[in-house]
């Protein structure tokens, strides 16, 4: 328990953190032609966030990945999750254009996977749909 706690916390600073630094006038905005997509992606994210924390409070993260780490689909749900987020980071480059920016992203990515990828879509939504979508 009280290292999924510690999880928690070193999470919640870097979600801190992030929000801080990527703040911008349109981040909570959920109008206009996006408004609705944007709103979905925010109620995910906070769903996703809600269930984790509630998943934490009943198991213990580190006991779980042991026991899954021995079944064959487990290893390979494992390393689909993180070929995922293999490719997110290479979305992420391609949107910063900044290796230092994915560097900064990737430990965050790696710990807490799509708790991360989430938060930087919700922090980036208008700009990366201004980007990949013309």
């Amino acid at each position: 328990m009280v290292k999924n706690l510690s999880l928690w916390a070193v999470y919640f600073l870097f979600a801190g953190s992030a929000l801080a630094l990527g703040w911008h006038d349109d981040l909570l905005a959920f109008n206009g032609g996006a408004g609705l997509a944007k709103a979905v992606v925010w109620a995910a994210y906070l769903a996703f966030l809600i269930f984790s924390i509630y998943c934490s409070l009943h198991e213990n993260i580190f006991r779980t990945i042991d026991q899954m780490l021995k079944l064959h689909w487990g290893r390979q749900i494992g390393l689909d999750l993180y070929i995922g987020i293999t490719m997110f980071m290479g979305l992420i480059y391609l949107h910063e254009g900044s290796l230092l920016v994915v560097a900064l992203w990737l430990v965050p990515t790696v710990l807490f996977a799509n708790l991360a990828t989430f938060l930087y879509l919700v922090i980036n939504f208008e700009s990366l749909l201004a980007r990949f979508m013309g």
